[in-house]
């Protein structure tokens, strides 16, 4: 199957009332895992590499090569997206390499200097015709706009969405990221004022720590967009430490970290479906 946008994705998402899924990539096997979720659920999803993964990796060009190729052989529609990039140039690079989905992360500018660094990115993509993902306020850690009582105010992410002309908005309404309990508290009814009052799809950051039920209500509130990274690296590393616990002698990494790439697989077409609300 040809690979598409992330905007085509969430377009199809919109009308039908269910959610994309978006997962984290950090090594080629979660890359494998991520298709291989999507092969057994037979429903697309979007493949993501943050700035963070990048530095990591020491450079972009070799896990996303690789990414993109992953896509490339799947059967079903798949997405590549550069998430949380905050460096302009990064963006380029990316789209460059073949992205076609870019998170641009001006959170921490004021938002005068967001709007105006999220307008030339926006008129970047549309050079490559790729989707721009932006975010209003900070969707960061515990200590971002998810310490207590901050949330994203409507008007202020319908006047975000309209001036910098975005395909999608992540927005602030009780998650946090790398939350390894699933227990975060959405609020509901933010949800729906700020979908009614943006047109462009919303995104839900920090999904990891929202539970089964509240992320279906999630998707009936309003979100198109959720992304789950930290739930699926517990998942992994989970397996690994229980079959090195098992056997300590083990020195072939495909013997534990194969077995951890099918347990991401098969949590990866279990919340394809939830999304999906099937």
């Amino acid at each position: 199957m040809s690979r598409t946008t992330s905007g085509k994705l969430v377009a199809e998402k919109a009308n039908s009332s269910t959610a994309i899924g978006a997962f984290n990539v950090i090594l080629l096997e979660h890359a494998e895992a991520l298709v291989m979720g999507a092969e057994k659920s037979k429903l697309p999803l979007i493949l993501q590499i943050s700035e963070n993964c990048v530095k990591y990796h020491g450079a972009l060009k070799p896990i996303s090569v690789a990414t993109i190729a992953i896509a490339e052989a799947s059967t079903l529609p798949i997405s590549v997206h550069l998430d949380h990039a905050e460096s302009e140039e990064l963006v380029k690079q990316a789209l460059d390499l073949g992205y076609d989905s870019v998170m641009f992360d001006g959170s921490k500018l004021g938002y005068k200097e967001n709007v105006q660094a999220s307008q030339r990115m926006r008129a970047l993509c549309d050079s490559y015709g790729a989707t721009l993902e932006v975010e209003i306020g900070e969707v960061g850690g515990k200590d971002g706009v998810h310490a207590p009582g901050i949330r994203t105010k409507p008007a202020e992410a319908r006047d975000f969405a309209n001036e910098t002309g975005a395909n999608l908005i992540a927005v602030a309404v009780g998650s946090s990221h790398a939350m390894s309990t699933r227990d975060a508290s959405l609020d509901f009814e933010l949800i729906r004022d700020i979908a009614a009052e943006v047109k462009i799809p919303l995104v839900l950051h920090g999904s990891s720590g929202v539970s089964d039920a509240d992320l279906e209500e999630a998707v009936r509130a309003g979100m198109r967009k959720v992304n789950i990274a930290t739930h699926l690296n517990g998942i992994f590393t989970d397996r690994v430490r229980a079959e090195l616990d098992k056997n300590p002698s083990l020195t072939d990494p495909r013997k534990y970290i194969g077995l951890s790439r099918d347990d991401v697989s098969d949590e990866v077409a279990r919340l394809l479906k939830l999304l999906n609300l099937n």
